[in-house]
């Protein structure tokens, strides 16, 4: 099969995700910077989810641009990354709106781990796919910042029930780690 259709979809869900996000603001009734501040909590978790949705959305893009077919295994383990990533706006809204209350942030610490997880099981279908001497397999032989970004999730969910901000620095530097572009896979598609 050929990859455009699952592409554009992708493309699609994830705008609209950002979308949803940027909605859940409620416009303040004044033009005062004071009528801003109770808002800053649901900004700061705009902003880490949306630099989140920008790098899958830039993984992602990479990771087809490598890939030559997909197949029906891929196109279901794809959805299930478009699944995860699409409670984002929720666990967004719900951590701003409590001022980063413990079990938001923990929540929120999931849906990234279960982000990461179904984005791996992605790659690793993919990967089957394209066979042991594909282009992929050539970017995937280090996944350093994979298992990194997994255990510091799961880390920063168990401290998100005692120190919440901690865990959400963690998911900050997370977010960091992925900013930086793949050198390998950067080589590959240029």
């Amino acid at each position: 099969m050929k990859k455009g259709r699952l592409e554009a979809f992708s493309d699609g869900v994830l705008a609209i995700i950002i979308t949803i996000m940027v909605l859940e603001f409620k416009i303040p009734e004044n033009g005062t910077f004071e009528a801003l501040k109770p808002l800053i909590p649901k900004i700061i978790s705009y902003i880490i989810s949306f630099i989140y949705v920008g790098i899958y959305w830039n993984n992602h893009h990479h990771l087809f641009q490598i890939i030559e077919k997909v197949n029906g295994k891929i196109l279901w383990a794809n959805l299930v990354l478009l699944f995860w990533l699409s409670l984002l706006p929720f666990a967004t809204g719900w951590m701003g709106e409590n001022h980063f209350a413990q079990n938001t942030v923990g929540v929120y610490g999931f849906i990234l781990a279960m982000c990461a997880i179904s984005f791996n099981v992605v790659q690793r279908v993919a990967l089957k796919s394209e066979g042991p001497n594909s282009a992929l397999a050539k970017v995937m032989q280090n996944t350093t910042k994979e298992t990194i970004s997994t255990v510091s999730y799961f880390v920063a969910i168990a401290i998100s029930f005692f120190y919440p901000l901690i865990s959400l620095f963690l998911y900050f530097v997370v977010a960091m780690i992925w900013l930086i572009p793949d050198k390998r896979m950067e080589k590959l598609i240029s």
